[in-house]
């Protein structure tokens, strides 16, 4: 399976979840999005899911714990460890949902983030494991990771176009939709 909206890309194996997305940002930038409580105004979406209570100690072997609050109220906690980080291009962290996910139960899970340097902001890349035996459940966190990846994309572009516009690349151009491109390089 595979998913792809406005640069997000998404797929499921069965057992290992990809995605990646053009972040419009650096990788300084997009690396604090992920890991600090920043994550509370991007990740959701008035219609969907929220996060509140963002807490981590960002060091390898600290934890981090997060609160989705659901559309109707209802709050689910998840929480993990950070296993590697390499500010800010890496970051390696288990997950596991903190009450029985319908899907995955609370079997933990590893999420690895790649944040590589591109000519327009960020290629953020995940690689999200240990689906194993449970194929639904990959395919369900590849539609989420698309439209997380997108919740992003639009945190960031929103904070260019409000006064972040020195970050963009001198040779990028607009498009209609908004996103940057180059022209044919020499």
């Amino acid at each position: 399976m595979i998913l792809e909206q406005a640069s997000v890309q998404a797929m499921a194996n069965g057992e290992t979840v990809m995605a990646s997305a053009e972040i419009p940002g650096p990788p300084e930038q997009v690396f604090a999005a992920l890991v600090t409580d920043e994550v509370e105004r991007w990740w959701g979406s008035a219609d969907s899911d929220g996060m509140i209570d963002w807490s981590a100690d960002l060091r390898v072997g600290g934890r981090w714990s997060v609160i989705v609050r659901t559309a109707d109220g209802k709050d689910l906690p998840a929480s993990g460890e950070f296993l590697e980080i390499e500010a800010p291009r890496r970051i390696v962290q288990t997950r596991r949902y903190d009450w029985d996910h319908p899907t995955l139960g609370r079997r933990e899970t590893t999420a690895a983030y790649l944040l590589e340097p591109t000519a327009v902001g960020t290629r953020l890349t995940i690689c999200h494991g240990g689906f194993a035996g449970l194929t639904e459940a990959a395919a369900e966190h590849a539609e989420g990771w698309a439209r997380v990846l997108g919740w992003l994309q639009a945190h960031l572009d929103a904070g260019r176009a409000g006064g972040l516009a020195h970050l963009r690349h001198p040779r990028a151009k607009r498009t209609r939709s908004g996103a940057q491109t180059l022209g044919s390089m020499p």
